[in-house]
């Protein structure tokens, strides 16, 4: 039995109209998410912290800061699941600067491109780190 063709995964060349329009929307869902400065985050740097249902609606809710796998996931979720708001209560600028080069790896290319071109001293972390 012949095998079927393999398609290759999309590009910006050859992405249909809809399909580029919809990536734009998801990118631009997160950018407007992004404070305007890292120095407004003053989450909390250490404790067991609490996530609202709306950002921890599919996992933990609770989260221990001196546990490194649970401050990492913390953060990988707020990137992706908190909202405008979200962000200053619970990130903090030092704790996000200092856990980015690994944390980049553990969120989607979409919130890891957003956060880098708006924060180059995250995209600098990153560079320093490797």
């Amino acid at each position: 039995m012949p095998s079927s063709p393999q398609s290759a995964a999309p590009t910006p060349s050859n992405l249909s109209g809809a399909v580029a329009e919809d990536l734009a929307l998801y990118r631009e869902k997160f950018r407007l998410r992004l404070p305007e400065s890292l120095d407004e985050l003053h989450g909390p740097p250490q404790g067991v912290v609490e996530l609202p249902l709306h950002m921890a609606w599919s996992g933990m809710t609770s989260y221990d800061m001196s546990k490194p796998r649970q401050r990492m996931g913390l953060y990988r979720t707020v990137l992706h699941e908190g909202l405008r708001d979200d962000l200053p209560r619970y990130l903090n600028q030092d704790l996000l600067l200092q856990l980015w080069p690994v944390l980049r790896t553990l969120v989607g290319r979409t919130v890891r491109a957003v956060w880098e071109d708006a924060f180059p001293q995250l995209a600098s972390r990153h560079r320093a780190a490797a």
